[in-house]
């Protein structure tokens, strides 16, 4: 799984998301790109485990305190609201916005066995629209380019993690995975 096995090692390595670091250990800086990806790690997770806008209940939590709703209800926004009405909670969403905006076969790939199709970094402009990237560029403290070429990267290997069977799961062995992921990642 390369770039999620890599996100999650680092992360055990530091301490995990958002936990404090031991100072007599002084680990590695993580790269810019992993910081944006351990900044978005939640997001992602927040997606697929979403039910028509519960999604930090089931599987990552707020990371952020903001004004507002919390993260829960950014990706409810993002992903409509609905309440995973085509099966995998908010992967089953996902998976549909993926299809509506012109990139069902690449999502295919990430569920089914074999090589992953990539998605290129503009595309999370067509599938979550400009105002849902700049949500979530805002609420992790990134860039919008930045949050546009994580999520591009992330979401593949996450989705293929979440679905080893090559097929969406049911809602329950969903969060499961999703819960497994959280707990790798400290959060």
């Amino acid at each position: 799984m390369g770039l999620l096995d890599d996100l999650l090692g680092s992360l055990a390595n530091q301490g995990g998301i958002g936990q404090p670091v031991n100072p007599r250990q002084q680990p590695q800086a993580p790269s810019g790109t992993s910081q944006i990806m351990m900044a978005l790690l939640p997001v992602v997770l927040a997606m697929l485990s979403n039910r028509g806008g519960q999604g930090a209940q089931a599987g990552a939590r707020p990371s952020t305190g903001s004004a507002g709703g919390g993260l829960g209800d950014l990706i409810g926004a993002i992903l409509g609201g609905r309440s995973g009405a085509t099966g995998g909670g908010g992967l089953g969403d996902l998976l549909s916005q993926l299809q509506r905006a012109g990139y069902g076969e690449q999502a295919q790939s990430w569920v089914g066995r074999g090589q992953n199709m990539p998605l290129p970094p503009d595309a999370m402009e067509q599938v979550f629209g400009r105002d849902g990237v700049a949500q979530i560029a805002r609420r992790v403290g990134i860039s919008e380019a930045d949050a546009s070429r994580g999520l591009s990267q992330l979401l593949p290997e996450v989705v293929d993690h979440v679905t080893p069977e090559g097929r969406v799961p049911n809602f329950d062995a969903l969060t499961a995975s999703v819960d497994a992921l959280t707990l790798r990642s400290g959060r």
